[in-house]
C-alpha cells in the first residue's frame, strides 16, 4: 500500500490545513521571540528564561482542566475558542514593554497552547477512527514541521533586518495564523460532548489514574530530547568549534525535513499497544546510540570528523524521535477512556510543558558541564524509559480491562469524503 503524506480529502485534510496555518505562525514566533524580548525590549536572558519556565509550569497544569472542558462542552468549540485566544495573546506581545506584563502574557500563551493541544487531540479522537488515527497524527506532525519551516523562513527574514518593525510583523503573522486556524476548525463537523452519568467517575479522573501517570512520566523522560537541537547542540558546537556554528541550524533543518518526509512511514507499523510499546522501546535504544555518537564528538578529532559525527548523531536522534512520537500517540489514546479523551490528552501533553521547563536547566548541566559522562547518562535514561514503557503499558491495561488490547488489521486507504477539517499537538 502506498504511503500517503497528505491526508485524504474531508475531515482529515481540514485538520491538516488548520495545523499547517497555525504552525507557520509558530515557526515565526519560535525563531524571533527570544531575540525580540532581549534585544528590542531589553529583557535579560535570565528574566526571559525565568518567565518561560514559570509559563510552561503553569501551562502543564492547565492542560487537564481545559481538556476536561473539551470533553464536557465539545472539542470543536473549545479548540476554536482556544485558537482565537492564543492569537489574541500573541497579539498582546506587540504592546509588552516590561517583565510583569510579559510574564502574564506568556503564562496565558502557555495555558492556551496546552489547552488547544488537548482539545485538538480530543477532536481527532472524536472524528477519526482508531485504525486511522496514528497515521493521521503522523501526517499532521509532518505538516507541522512543514509549517514550522515556512514560519522559520519568515523569521529568518526578520532576523536579517533586525528592525523592531520586522519583529512586530513576525508576531502579527503568528497571531493571524492562530486566528485563521481557529476559523478553519469551524468547518469541521461538531463532536458531541461526552455524556455524563453517575458511573462516569470523578470529573478529573486522570489525576487519580496512577498507571496513566506513570506512562506519562516515562514518556516525559523521552521528551527530554526536545531541547537538544534547539538549545544544547548549538551551545555544544560553539564551545568546541565556533567556526561550525552554522551546523546547529543545519541540523535543525535536517530534523525538520526528515520528519516531514518519513514520519508517516515511521508510524505505519504502529497499530495497537503492543506495536506502540515496541516502537518506544526501539526509540530508547536509538536515542542511546545518538547520545553515544554525540559524546564521541567531544574527542580530539579533526573538524570534518566532528561535523560528520554530529550529523550521524542528529540523524539517529530524529529516527528515535519519529518512533517515540508514533508509539506515544497510540498509547496515549488507547489507554484513555473514550468519554474523557480531552482531559487524558491534556495530562499526557503536560509532558511537553515539563520537558520545556526542566529540560534546558537539566541538560545544560548534564551535557555542557559534565560532557561525555553526561551524554552517556542521558542515553541511559532514554534506554531505561524506552524499555520501561512496555511493562508500564501492560500494567495500565490490567487496571483497565478491555481497553484496546488487540492489534487491528490495517484498513485500506479511505475514499475521499465530504469537505471538512483541522488539528494536532507536538510531541
Amino acid at each position: 500500500m502506498p504511503i500517503r503524506l497528505v491526508p485524504p480529502a474531508g475531515v482529515q485534510r481540514t485538520l491538516a490545513t488548520a495545523q499547517l496555518v497555525g504552525s507557520i505562525g509558530d515557526g515565526a514566533y519560535y525563531t524571533c521571540s527570544a531575540l525580540y524580548f532581549t534585544r528590542v525590549i531589553g529583557m535579560s536572558p535570565t528574566r526571559l528564561g525565568l518567565g518561560l519556565a514559570v509559563a510552561w509550569a503553569v501551562g502543564s497544569l492547565a492542560g487537564v482542566p481545559l481538556g476536561h472542558l473539551a470533553d464536557r462542552r465539545g472539542p470543536r468549540g473549545t479548540a476554536v475558542l482556544l485558537a482565537l485566544a492564543t492569537g489574541a495573546v500573541v497579539a498582546s506581545f506587540l504592546v509588552v514593554r516590561s517583565f510583569a506584563p510579559f510574564l502574564v502574557a506568556v503564562c496565558l500563551y502557555a495555558t492556551t497552547q496546552s489547552g488547544l493541544s488537548a482539545a485538538r487531540q480530543a477532536l481527532v479522537g472524536g472524528l477519526v477512527g482508531r485504525a486511522e488515527r496514528t497515521t493521521l497524527l503522523a501526517q499532521l506532525q509532518a505538516v507541522l514541521n512543514a509549517g514550522l519551516a515556512l514560519g522559520a523562513a519568515v523569521g529568518g527574514v526578520v532576523l536579517s533586518t533586525g528592525s523592531r518593525t520586522g519583529f512586530l510583523v513576525a508576531f502579527a503573522v503568528t497571531a493571524v495564523g492562530f486566528l485563521v486556524s481557529g476559523l478553519i476548525l469551524l468547518r469541521l463537523p461538531e463532536v458531541p460532548p461526552a455524556p455524563v452519568s453517575p458511573g462516569t467517575g470523578p470529573k478529573l479522573a486522570v489525576l487519580s489514574d496512577r498507571p496513566y501517570a506513570v506512562v506519562t512520566l516515562v514518556n516525559t523522560v523521552l521528551l527530554l530530547r526536545m531541547p537538544l537541537l534547539s538549545l544544547i547542540i548549538p551551545l555544544w558546537i560553539a564551545a568546541r568549534a565556533e567556526h561550525l556554528a552554522w551546523l546547529g541550524s543545519a541540523l535543525f533543518v535536517l530534523n525538520t525535513v526528515v520528519v516531514m518526509a518519513f514520519q508517516v512511514r515511521a508510524a505505519r507499523g504502529v497499530t495497537g499497544l503492543r506495536s506502540a510499546s515496541r516502537a518506544v522501546r526501539d526509540a530508547g535504544v536509538i536515542l542511546l546510540a545518538s547520545c553515544a555518537v554525540f559524546a564521541l564528538s567531544a574527542g580530539d578529532v579533526p573538524v570534518w570528523a566532528m561535523a560528520g559525527l554530529l550529523v550521524v548523531a542528529a540523524t539517529l536522534q530524529v529516527i528515535g524521535e519519529m518512533k517515540q512520537s508514533a508509539g506515544s500517540w497510540q498509547i496515549s489514546f488507547d489507554l484513555a477512556p473514550a468519554h474523557q479523551t480531552g482531559q487524558y490528552q491534556g495530562f499526557f501533553g503536560s509532558g511537553v510543558a515539563v520537558a520545556r521547563t526542566v529540560g534546558p536547566l537539566l541538560l545544560t548541566t548534564l551535557l555542557l558541564d559534565w560532557g561525555v559522562p553526561g551524554w552517556l547518562l542521558l542515553g541511559g535514561f532514554f534506554l531505561a524509559a524506552g524499555c520501561a514503557m512496555g511493562p508500564v503499558v501492560r500494567w495500565a491495561e490490567r487496571r483497565r480491562p478491555g481497553v484496546a488490547e488487540s492489534e487491528p488489521e490495517p484498513l485500506p486507504e479511505p475514499e475521499p469524503v465530504s469537505d471538512s477539517g483541522e488539528v494536532v499537538a507536538r510531541a
